[in-house]
């Protein structure tokens, strides 16, 4: 392909026309927008292929030529005229969308290849403008920003066009094409500023409210509904399969490797996941873009400077700088159920347009799908976010639902990204600040957890298996992670929760009393190195060291005194919670004649965490004049001094088994009045996002874009994130460290007194 494309003979075949056709779209001449050269160009048939290089070669020759004829421009245009024609004759005939189809081919194609490959900090290379003397149609205002028409028509074609056997294929397209448009993200560092340049998706944020409340609902009813591209219009395109002749469209879009947009490549290359559906995935990645993308901007104003009393007081000039309002972020938060709105009930006006969603399909498509870490990331969003599905799970029966997928995926940590386990602990604090919630999850009882292969799990409470599967991610962080924000999550959940505890099982019990012991022995670990550098600080060249193993000691003082905390809440709380351990004796005795056996023992949190703390009292021995934990070890003391004097008093014969143990501590709980206890004030922590939450969420959500979303981008053009960087420089998202980007800075929790 030279610069000057030959024309094609009289008798010339369909592929000679497509050559000429791409070879006069990528060359040097520039066509006015009312030339039939588009309509020609658009209704090209999808049936031919080319080489990997020649589509490489197209890229670089439009790159070139499109400075002076601002054929990407045009081409958008002509995209958007498709999309206004399908809008306006919805049901409309074939050629239609095929022209829509090409359209968002082409743009996508090379408007891909100029972004990453741009050369200059504002895009430039794109040339969003039409020369001052190109003629245009009549009908054209000239005045007007193309991205600003091109974004409006595509997102109007996603929010009012239903998805249908007719419409799914440009769906699909135009999803994958606003990837594309909004990728130049990947371009700007990792903190936003005034300088970034985003121009799709500015014009996106700049919709009106309608539309965007529609495209919002739109994205998530496919991701609801799930539809999948049906086969009779696969089987009218050899684009759906590489085993047919893709066309050269197609091989605009999938052959150049590093270059080029994949646009089917999910259903070719499909994993083994059953929930995955091409369509619903990326209306989330588009969803997940949109709700996290935020705008700095610049406001000038004039301060005076006060830093020095005795100075002047003249006015100077100050930058500050400030994020835009998310309209998309905010559609979010305002949807509500579509079977119940409490605001219409209330007579209460809404902040917005109402995006009204089945939040009953929504639960239950989260749950089928969490074991995807997008599916996550949108939980996140609406239970932090919408405080009406939040209420709304909340008072759902079925919490095991969404709890199981998240309890089994925090179960496989060591196979799940830093990430994604922190975003499922922030969603189980988010939950247990609601004492329902707590009171809740210990009512429902599982059969079975066969997932668990450590310890036998049966007639277990869903709350006891949150207990023990956030201690069992509290070891695993120990060993591997190391993140002391992972241990405040997961110890802020078990404290709200504590006060809640009910029917624990021993083996939960057990287990709580062994994450003190856990992190007793990194806290000792940390006083014996810290002495040890204290000994020989003398020819230290600093105390920078010290410094930090003091600060860390200081951490891992808090967290023992958080279980501390937890073992007494449940020593003081539980106990008038479970009544029926004594009915339970009683019955057994009278209707069996025989005690009851551990199993039905195991409903009663206080025996349960009694006998624990009893089984291993030595752990608490080296702390308990410890000036931090002496109040806190004062309850547990008397617990174990009430139960300790009393076995040492009773004559048994032969050894102590467990059940002798568990009947012996329900007899004497009917004597225990719990004097001398302290009351301590309940913990209640809860979560709240950072104030610039963006510097964590837009490089994971394009992180987990590029993982998913089945086309490659050129690791050396990214900027937003570090990147592994494979041979052939094409990257697919490699997860980053923990400890970057400001993942932990993004969220704190907040102790609430």
């Amino acid at each position: 392909m030279g610069a000057v494309p030959s024309t094609p003979r009289h008798t010339s075949t369909t592929a000679e026309t497509a050559e000429y056709l791409i070879g006069t779209f990528v060359g040097e001449k520039s066509f006015p927008l009312a030339s039939d050269f588009w309509q020609k160009l658009l209704e090209l048939p999808l049936t031919l292929r080319w080489s990997s290089y020649r589509v490489q070669q197209a890229c670089e020759l439009f790159a070139q030529n499109n400075h002076h004829t601002r054929h990407l421009a045009k081409i958008l245009i002509h995209l958007s005229w498709c999309l206004q024609e399908a809008v306006r004759t919805s049901g409309a005939p074939s050629v239609v969308y095929l022209k829509a189809i090409n359209a968002v081919y082409f743009s996508s194609v090379f408007l891909k290849y100029i972004v990453e490959n741009s050369q200059s900090d504002n895009i430039e290379e794109l040339c969003l403008s039409l020369l001052e003397n190109e003629p245009v149609p009549k009908d054209f205002m000239t005045d007007q920003r193309i991205e600003n028409l091109l974004m409006h028509n595509v997102l109007t074609f996603l929010g009012s066009i239903d998805v249908s056997p007719t419409t799914s294929l440009l769906h699909q397209e135009l999803l994958n094409f606003m990837l594309v448009v909004m990728s130049t993200q990947l371009l700007s560092g990792p903190t936003p500023g005034p300088k970034d340049v985003n121009p799709f998706l500015d014009a996106a944020m700049s919709q009106e409210s309608l539309l965007v409340s529609s495209v919002v609902r739109r994205l998530l009813l496919n991701y609801i509904m799930r539809p999948r591209l049906p086969s009779s219009t696969a089987a009218s395109y050899s684009i759906f399969s590489e085993e047919n002749q893709p066309g050269v469209l197609q091989r605009v879009g999938s052959a150049a490797a590093n270059f080029v947009l994949l646009p089917f490549n999910y259903l070719v290359n499909s994993n083994s996941e059953g929930s995955r559906n091409q369509l619903a995935d990326c209306s989330l990645h588009v969803l997940l873009v949109l709700i996290h993308y935020h705008k700095c901007v610049v406001s000038d104003e004039s301060v005076t400077d006060r830093s020095d009393d005795s100075a002047s007081t003249d006015p100077v000039s100050k930058v500050n700088t400030y994020f835009t309002v998310n309209p998309y972020s905010k559609a979010l938060e305002n949807a509500r159920d579509i079977e119940f709105d409490r605001a219409d009930i209330e007579g209460n006006a809404q902040n917005g347009p109402v995006v009204r969603l089945p939040f009953a399909s929504l639960f239950d498509t989260l749950g089928m799908c969490l074991a995807d870490e997008t599916a996550v990331l949108l939980l996140y969003s609406l239970v932090q976010g919408n405080s009406d599905f939040l209420e709304y799970v909340l008072v759902r029966t079925d919490l095991d639902t969404l709890l199981m997928p998240i309890l089994e995926t925090l179960y496989s940590a060591s196979r799940r990204t830093s990430n994604q386990i922190y975003m499922l602990l922030i969603i189980l604090l988010i939950l247990s600040q609601d004492s329902s919630f707590n009171a809740s999850i210990h009512k429902m009882i599982l059969p079975g957890v066969p997932w668990y292969k450590e310890h036998l799990l049966h007639q277990t409470s869903l709350g006891s298996l949150m207990v023990i599967i956030l201690i069992r991610t509290v070891q695993y962080n120990l060993s591997k992670l190391r993140d002391v924000y992972l241990h405040t999550t997961c110890l802020a959940t078990l404290a709200n929760m504590a006060p809640h505890v009910h029917r624990l099982s021993a083996y939960a019990s057990q287990r709580l009393v062994s994450l003190f012991y856990m992190l007793s022995r990194k806290y000792n670990k940390l006083v014996e190195l810290r002495d040890d550098k204290l000994q020989t600080k003398a020819i230290s060249t600093g105390d920078g060291l010290v410094e930090d193993m003091s600060a860390e000691l200081q951490i891992y003082t808090d967290f023992l005194r958080i279980v501390l905390e937890i073992l007494n809440a449940i020593l003081t709380y539980a106990l008038p919670r479970n009544p029926e351990v004594h009915l339970l004796l009683k019955l057994f005795k009278i209707i069996f004649g025989c005690i009851p056996s551990h199993q039905h023992l195991r409903t009663c949190a206080f025996v349960q965490v009694v006998y624990a703390i009893m089984h291993r009292q030595e752990v608490f021995q080296p702390f308990k004049s410890h000036p931090r934990f002496a109040e806190l070890l004062e309850n547990i003391y008397n617990v174990l001094d009430f139960f300790n004097s009393r076995m040492d008093a009773q004559r048994m014969d032969g050894e102590w088994s467990v059940e002798k143990v568990l009947l012996f501590i329900i007899n004497n709980c009917r004597s225990w009045r719990g004097e001398g206890m302290k009351m301590f004030t309940q913990l209640h922590f809860s979560y709240e996002q950072e104030s610039h939450p963006e510097e964590f969420f837009i490089p994971y959500v394009w992180q987990l874009v590029l993982s998913r979303c089945g086309f490659s981008f050129n690791a050396d053009a990214i900027t937003l994130f570090p990147v592994g960087m494979h041979a052939n420089k094409e990257i697919y998202y490699d997860e980053m460290n923990t400890n970057q980007n400001g993942e932990l800075n993004e969220q704190r929790v907040q102790f609430d007194p």
